[in-house]
């Protein structure tokens, strides 16, 4: 009877041994998130943070990856490209984190990545929004479609509806020549025109009443606005209270709950927005309904369910599938060599994979319509 008995009590001293050493190498995976949690696009970042939150819960409750758990630490930039970078720096120094993500704003991600920043601390930034075409950059890895695939989408879909005159309304920054000559090849890869484009001064919401009296004199039948959320509220409620009467386009980054607390009814009627995320108001997939029903059981969520906190949810997956396939060593190299790993990854109904020459990870874009009351009708 001793032998059976020694031989479990090695067994459970071994089985003892082994989760004390796994528990001495679990580590707490960061996933740092510099944005602006204040201002005029809070509401967007905090729902991009909420909906990684989402995506890091559930593979924790469902014991971590590899034995880590993983945690989201936020520093808020207050939209300020230099507030961008400095705080960067102290996320980078206060909390150690594996990967960046949910950053937001042109100058942001911009000034970002020129710092050298990205490169010298060897980080990956995994999900971001900017406004504009901007060149890939080391270590900066999206999870949506690009401003090129949403203006090719737009122009492709006025195409074979019948409208043939377009007009343009951008942030005159940058990468306003790259924007530009990415219209110009949708519209004549269509056989359409683009009769008229008008600028706003980057940075602001100010939209010059000579840019409202060009598009007027044109007349086109649709009009693309590749501006942010405050200068597309700006444009659409000086452009309708001019008589301005055609169909508007607004970019994936617009937020609608903010343009609609501004504009009235008759401003919002029949405007447009390209979604390059599913639905996170309607059941159509695996992906919508996991999203859902983690959303639905999360008490006190920041802020309420949007398209935003649908892309954060995505981010924050694909960060959990490239912890997984780095293992068990935790380092940002081997992070990077996995999220690169990342081919063809299927989300359930959303595909996500990336290329040495590909760091957009998905060319999904689909259009919706706001209605009247400010809500998405797909």
């Amino acid at each position: 009877m001793k032998k059976p008995f020694l031989s479990l009590l090695r067994s459970l001293t071994l089985g003892g041994a082994m989760a004390a050493s796994l528990a001495a190498c679990a580590e707490q995976i960061v996933v740092g998130q510099v944005a602006p949690l204040s201002g005029l696009e809070s509401n967007q970042s905090r729902a991009y943070s909420t909906g990684i939150q989402l995506a890091l819960n559930r593979a924790n409750t469902a014991g971590g990856v590899n034995g880590h758990t993983l945690s989201l630490v936020r520093k808020n930039d207050g939209g300020r490209p230099a507030d961008t970078v400095a705080a960067t720096r102290q996320l980078l120094g206060e909390s150690h984190p594996l990967v960046l993500a949910g950053y937001f704003g042109d100058r942001n991600v911009g000034d970002l990545a020129s710092s050298g920043l990205l490169e010298k601390e060897k980080i990956a930034l995994v999900g971001y929004r900017i406004n504009e075409i901007a060149a890939e950059a080391p270590l900066l890895y999206n999870v949506r479609a690009t401003l090129r695939d949403e203006i090719n989408k737009i122009v492709e879909h006025l195409a074979t509806v019948g409208i043939t005159r377009l007009g343009l309304f951008y942030q005159d920054g940058p990468g306003a020549q790259a924007l530009n000559a990415a219209m110009q090849e949708a519209v004549s890869k269509k056989g359409v025109q683009l009769t008229v484009k008008g600028a706003y001064e980057p940075g602001t919401a100010k939209v010059n009443s000579t840019v409202i009296a060009a598009f007027l004199t044109a007349s086109p039948q649709a009009i693309i606005m590749a501006s942010s959320s405050p200068a597309s509220a700006a444009f659409i409620e000086k452009y309708r209270m001019e008589g301005g009467a055609a169909q508007l386009f607004a970019h994936s980054g617009t937020d609608v709950e903010q343009i609609s607390q501004r504009l009235g009814e008759e401003q919002m009627k029949g405007v447009a927005i390209a979604q390059v995320v599913p639905n996170p108001y309607k059941v159509s997939g695996r992906l919508s309904k996991e999203f859902s029903d983690l959303a639905a059981k999360t008490p006190g969520l920041e802020v309420p369910v949007s398209y935003a906190m649908m892309e954060g949810y995505i981010a924050g997956s694909v960060i959990v599938e490239a912890a997984r396939r780095m293992g068990a060593k935790v380092s940002r190299e081997r992070f990077v060599s996995a999220l690169e790993s990342i081919d063809s990854l299927d989300l359930g109904g959303y595909k996500v994979g990336f290329r040495p020459d590909r760091a957009s990870g998905s060319k999904f874009v689909e259009l919706s319509i706001i209605t009247a009351a400010g809500r998405i009708r797909q």
